[in-house]
């Protein structure tokens, strides 16, 4: 029977080719499974080159590197002869999914298999139909163990904490390890509670002593370091305490808006916090509700203060405070707390960062730097021209809470700061002059919630890098 060689994208089908340099096709009409035994010549590793943009749907090609080891997930080209008589693959102790109808006499497509091998031997297992086995010598890669997230970033030294991520594996010779940040750099280790039986999370007791930084995790296959930093100070803009970044200024809320800062209670976070709502005031679910309570469910910051012409010295604006020439690789991170007696039914938290030629805390006029700048006005808010994010966790259940326990809120700059307040998409974006206000209100957002009387605590307004 004639081989079967297909071709594709690395995005679309994947693309092999039997040869190094070139590639045969055919297309046998029907899979027939042999006899006998396989003989293994080599292995390649996934090529995205496009070779033809004319061959017929199905034409696969393997220009790819002979390998002898891959990460698990990576696609493989098996070449040898009478691989039609393998019945089944395995990677150490862990079975490959064969896809029978790529199958032929000369090449076998397979992908490492995704989870962690409980016992590793570096070898594959070729099956065949008469229950006979095939080994060959080939290492399956396992990555360092990696965080990726925390559901508290600021989480207070001896609570128990969730991380997630990958390949959070318990070697008895080397066993893993989870460190976060202490004074000067040093490494604190934390107690481990309870590794997931696929590896993907790990309960921890964060240890006294930790302080902002990157949470480092070690075990036999290697150590990384969380892209996240544990109580992260970059990019702090509010965390509503004195000496920290704008937060001293804000004390009276540089804009306009009706109630004033929410100083710690026992129940924040870290200190004092911004509260939306009250517990009575009303937050309308109104898919096209077209103006926030600003008495309750609203807070903003302005730069500038009066001065002719304006230096922004004595009320900054937000990009003099951190460097945001990189924004769209950067995250809005802030933790929240939504009680279960005050859950969140409608509206969307409209966050607006706006440039000074939209407003300022002053006259308008010209700024120390020529530029022509915008008098004091909230008219923007619900400018369609002007891009927001729209954070309605609500949605998907109707009705949203944290279980009366704080959390860490992220929204990546470039993926959701796209839309107009009536929650279509906005014409226009962000760009790094965007950055000198913001503005979180909580109302509209174009999907039809209920009536509330939702109670949404916030601290920590940051952005920081996303790696």
């Amino acid at each position: 029977m004639n081989n079967k060689i297909f071709k594709g994208l690395m995005l679309a089908v994947a693309a092999f080719g039997i040869t190094a340099l070139t590639s045969c096709k055919d297309e046998p009409d029907k899979f027939e499974s042999t006899g006998g035994t396989p003989t293994i010549k080599y292995i390649r590793g996934m090529s995205s080159e496009i070779q033809k943009w004319n061959d017929e749907p199905g034409t696969l090609y393997t220009n790819g590197q002979l390998v002898t080891s891959a990460y698990p997930g990576s696609t493989l080209a098996v070449i040898g002869d009478n691989l039609r008589s393998v019945y089944e693959v395995w990677f150490n102790d862990q079975k490959a999914s064969l896809n029978q109808s790529t199958l032929t006499d000369n090449a076998l497509f397979v992908t490492v298999p995704g989870k962690v091998p409980g016992e590793v031997t570096d070898k594959i297992y070729f099956i065949t139909t008469g229950s006979d086995t095939v080994t060959y010598d080939f290492k399956v890669i396992i990555s360092a163990p990696s965080v990726s997230s925390m559901a508290n970033e600021y989480a207070k030294a001896g609570s128990t904490q969730t991380l997630k991520g990958s390949y959070f594996i318990d070697d008895p010779g080397k066993p893993l390890t989870i460190s976060f940040t202490g004074k000067d750099g040093a490494l604190i280790p934390a107690e481990i509670t309870s590794i997931a039986s696929d590896f993907t999370s790990v309960d921890i007791v964060i240890p006294e002593g930790a302080e902002a930084g990157p949470i480092v995790a070690t075990s036999v296959y290697g150590t990384s370091k969380s892209t996240f930093w544990y109580k992260d100070t970059r990019g702090m803009l509010f965390d509503f305490d004195h000496g920290n970044s704008v937060s001293d200024i804000v004390l009276d809320m540089h804009a306009w808006n009706g109630h004033t800062l929410t100083v710690d209670d026992g129940t924040g976070i870290s200190g004092n916090y911004w509260q939306f709502g009250n517990g009575t005031a009303t937050c309308v679910g109104t898919a096209d509700n077209g103006w926030p309570d600003e008495s309750w469910y609203s807070f903003a910051y302005w730069p500038g203060n009066w001065e002719n012409p304006e230096t922004f010295k004595a009320y900054p604006r937000l990009f003099d405070l951190v460097d945001l020439s990189d924004w769209s690789s950067m995250t809005l991170k802030f933790e929240m707390l939504i009680p279960t007696s005050n859950p969140w039914t409608g509206g969307a938290m409209q966050i607006v960062f706006a440039g000074t030629n939209r407003t300022t805390f002053g006259g308008g006029g010209v700024d120390a730097y020529g530029n022509t700048i915008h008098a004091q006005t909230n008219d923007y808010l619900n400018d369609p021209a002007v891009p927001r994010a729209l954070y309605r966790p609500w949605t998907s259940t109707g009705s949203y809470d944290t279980n009366d326990e704080w959390i860490t809120v992220s929204l990546p700059l470039s993926a959701s700061f796209v839309y107009s307040y009536d929650g279509n998409l906005c014409t226009a974006s962000l760009s790094k002059d965007s950055f000198a206000s913001v503005w979180m209100a909580v109302y509209g957002g174009g999907i039809e919630g209920s009536d509330c009387q939702a109670i949404i605590k916030v601290d920590n307004i940051r952005i920081v890098p996303n790696k």
